[in-house]
């Protein structure tokens, strides 16, 4: 039987098919006054204004959920770090009293200090904990994330990782894409040999997730002290043989190439991109590679320093927003949070950071074709929030005003 959705206050459609949206195509959010959706196993069959869905042939014999409020595609969230075996406490103290990013790295902090729980957590205990994580992000109106490996770096534990995405998936309605980050960092037990320990993951890692077709996407994190430039290109097309798409992060601490050497290698997107400069938008631009921007990584180290939202809008370069959920430098899985951090420190408007977290979030992930706008014929990932104007999501923050999520159809996350 076909469901239909009825009573709300503001629908935002994201009508335009598929593709990412950029420049002043980001502002266009198909907002709809007095909105319905109708949808029947799993797909949209209508969405606009109520009195049109309500001419649909199967509207008038639908299950009617009632509600008040903003609709619109569940977020997208393409960037996270959701699988790790616990918070780092001890980083946390260090910052709040000075340390920085490099000084906690150099305490045994940082990426590395989660590799030791990681390695020694129980499968199922991974797994169950993701699950765990999962809902919050349910609750908060998200209905896709990706998920990265990256706390493992070694076989046994890249592979661990990645396996947990695809048990706790099985579990939860959540839609979980797995990304195999096996170049985040370089392990102890090579003792900085950023090289060496490439040619490990490359040699060891990655044609064993592709085998058992553990992961979609495959990143590297390209930083002084970390995977250099050409690394980061050897890395990514070794991924493309294998069949994994090619993400990095880049210019998160400083400019260094990533950014050009992931788009000349074709990647889908290129994360953070804090220190990007004109030459680097240039060559986005050429590449077609969406920017995805994570200001809560920036809000929680204390970094004023943000992408150029301005100069990358003007160039034509899409945006996404994600959260960059993890347990070092962004222990935040709402999205309406990293909303309103978008509008208040990047200066993008409600209706970019809105395009930005939902259907370039969907691009970033190549799901466009059925994820990030509410059009008939696309899956039905709707989230309704408690507000009568879609700003408002923006405006506040520290809390959640989603009420609904559904998924595939399907409530998935209802609040009582």
């Amino acid at each position: 039987m076909a469901t239909l959705i009825t009573g709300i206050q503001q629908l935002l459609t994201f009508k335009g098919g598929t593709g990412p949206r950029s420049g002043a195509a980001m502002r266009d959010i198909g907002l709809v006054k007095h909105g319905a959706v109708l949808m029947d196993g799993g797909l949209i069959l209508a969405a606009g204004p109520e009195k049109n869905v309500m001419r649909h042939p199967l509207a008038k014999k639908a299950r009617e959920i009632a509600v008040r409020g903003v609709a619109m595609p569940a977020f997208v969230d393409s960037h996270t770090h959701a699988v790790f075996a616990e918070p780092r406490l001890k980083d946390f103290s260090m910052r709040v009293t000075g340390a920085s990013y490099k000084e906690i790295k150099s305490a045994g902090g940082g990426i590395v200090s989660s590799i030791a729980s990681v390695r020694k957590q129980a499968p199922r205990d991974m797994a169950g904990l993701l699950l765990a994580r999962a809902q919050k992000f349910l609750e908060c109106g998200t209905g896709t994330i990706e998920v990265k490996s990256g706390y493992g770096l070694n076989l046994a534990a890249e592979l661990k990782m990645l396996r947990a995405v695809k048990a706790a998936g099985l579990k939860t309605p959540l839609e979980m894409l797995p990304t195999l980050l096996a170049a985040h960092s370089v392990p102890p037990e090579f003792k900085g040999d950023a090289e060496k320990y490439l040619s490990y993951a490359i040699e060891k890692i990655m044609p064993a997730a592709a085998k058992e077709k553990l992961a979609v996407f495959a990143d590297i994190f390209c930083e002084k002290g970390y995977f250099s430039p050409a690394q980061t290109a050897r890395y990514l097309a070794a991924a493309k043989n294998f069949g994994l798409l090619p993400k990095a992060h880049t210019e998160q601490l400083s400019n260094c190439g990533g950014t050009r050497a992931a788009a000349r290698s074709g990647a889908v997107s290129v994360d953070h991109a804090d220190f990007i400069n004109a030459k680097d938008i240039k060559a986005l631009k050429t590449s077609g590679a969406i920017v995805t921007l994570l200001p809560a990584s920036n809000h929680y180290l204390g970094i004023d320093k943000y992408p150029p939202v301005k100069e990358i809008m003007e160039a034509g370069v899409p945006m996404a927003l994600a959260t960059d959920f993890n347990p070092g430098t962004a222990p935040c899985w709402n999205m309406q949070f990293v909303l309103s951090l978008a509008c208040l420190r990047m200066k993008m408007t409600p209706e970019e950071a809105l395009a930005a977290a939902t259907i370039n979030g969907a691009c970033a992930l190549r799901l466009d074709g059925r994820l990030g706008s509410l059009e008939a014929g696309k899956q039905a990932d709707i989230a309704v929030f408690e507000a009568q104007d879609y700003r408002e999501l923006c405006y506040y923050f520290g809390g959640n005003l989603n009420t609904l999520t559904i998924k595939k159809g399907r409530i998935v996350y209802q609040r009582i």
